[in-house]
């Protein structure tokens, strides 16, 4: 018997009250696009601080500056695996995400809502190391916001 996926939400920077909104109905929202309803899996979702969030680019990634968002599988998948219990941990800075709407003249909930799908893809398997891997994830990531009303991110422009 399979379950659903479940989720669990930490707001770590009390900025992201104003601009999220109801954060388990976002993630909540994104799951559902993104992973089968039958899923018997895990997702941990933080939203966080640039500052955080660039100790763990430095930390993990050997960047040490901050990024929108972090995924963080709890094993590799490739993307028709079937999912372990605990898929991983997506993580967002709010100073990062919240520049870039602005600068995009997107709201926030529609560029949070990319984020998190993006990132859920990447725990799903995807990728966008080359040219290929890049144009399959875009074009994923353009479905799912379709299917919800958001514009595509790659078509905006500042």
């Amino acid at each position: 018997m399979t379950g659903a996926p479940r989720f669990d939400v930490l707001i770590e920077d009390d900025g992201w009250g104003r601009h999220i909104g109801d954060a388990q109905a976002v993630c909540e929202q994104a799951l559902r696009l993104t992973l089968p309803q039958n899923a018997d899996t895990e997702v941990s979702f933080l939203f966080t601080s640039d500052e955080a969030i660039r100790k763990l680019n430095a930390d993990y990634r050997g960047k040490d500056q901050p990024t929108n968002v972090l995924s963080f599988p709890m094993v590799q998948i490739a993307a028709d695996d079937p999912f372990p219990p605990m898929l991983g941990d997506v993580i967002m800075a709010r100073q990062t995400v919240q520049a870039e709407a602005e600068q995009l003249g997107i709201t926030m909930h529609d560029h949070i809502m990319h984020l998190l799908i993006h990132g859920l893809l990447h725990l799903t398997g995807h990728d966008h190391e080359d040219d290929d891997e890049a144009e399959m994830m875009e074009a994923k990531e353009r479905e799912l916001l379709a299917s919800i009303g958001i514009a595509d991110p790659y078509e905006v422009t500042p």
